[in-house]
């Protein structure tokens, strides 16, 4: 080994480290370096949320129905732009029992950006969210689930706390029997669920194997003795 092969080897390890670090500081589940956020609910309850972001959109009455014959409340991340494109749905959603929460205006992906555009961005889609389905929004999940500077004053002045998921069913990719078996074996007492209602602002996205992978969860979920939640339920439980 060279004089100067230690050396190498230590920066490396040092860089491989710092890369990882920031990776998490970003996108870890549980990393509050950006902003309060929080990951999964209290385990000493069999109790879990189940979440869908990226709505609403044409496809999103099919998961209201489905949700409704087994008489589950979910919380719903709404994308500002889709609220005034399914101004109608996103109401139903809200009337239906449903909690909103706010996904970003436009669902960009934040990282490297200017600290400015998360505050317009959530802004924007809180101030639409609120008129269109008179419901404001207390939750803010990050598209992508990447955190930068200048979420946690958006979230301070908005009054938004930032929720991750403890499983998410990489739906936007996976067929329905995938989907439902990867939500089915890590959840557990106190789990959010991520899934999504839409496709990031696509005006007629497909989210066939979303709906049939919640009609196989919903079932096999409540047949465990699960009970499901909005999340303000789960994580700010009244007793």
């Amino acid at each position: 080994m060279s004089p100067g092969a230690p050396v190498a080897l230590a920066a490396g390890a040092a860089f491989t480290a710092a890369v990882a670090a920031g990776a998490w500081a970003v996108r870890g589940r549980s990393s509050a370096v950006f902003a309060p956020s929080v990951w999964r609910g209290p385990t000493t309850r069999k109790v879990i949320a189940l979440t869908f972001d990226d709505g609403p959109s044409a496809s999103t009455p099919r998961l209201l129905d489905l949700l409704a014959a087994y008489a589950v409340h979910a919380t719903f991340f709404q994308i500002g732009e889709n609220t005034q494109v399914h101004r109608d749905i996103a109401v139903a959603t809200a009337d239906a029992g449903h909690e909103l929460g706010n996904h970003s205006q436009t669902h960009p992906n934040f990282a490297l950006t200017d600290p400015a555009r998360a505050l317009g961005e959530f802004t924007q889609a809180q101030q639409n969210i609120a008129s269109i389905t008179g419901r404001t929004p207390v939750w803010l999940r990050a598209p992508y689930g990447v955190r930068w500077f200048g979420f946690r004053e958006a979230q301070r002045q908005l009054g938004l706390t930032g929720v991750m998921w403890s499983v998410i069913g990489r739906d936007w990719t996976l067929p329905a029997p995938a989907v439902a078996s990867r939500v089915l074996k890590h959840t557990t007492a106190g789990g959010i669920i991520c899934l999504h209602d839409g496709r990031g602002t696509l005006k007629n996205p497909d989210v066939e194997a979303t709906v049939e992978a919640v009609r196989r969860i919903l079932p096999e979920l409540l047949e465990q003795g699960y009970r499901f939640e909005t999340l303000s339920e789960l994580l700010c439980p009244t007793n």
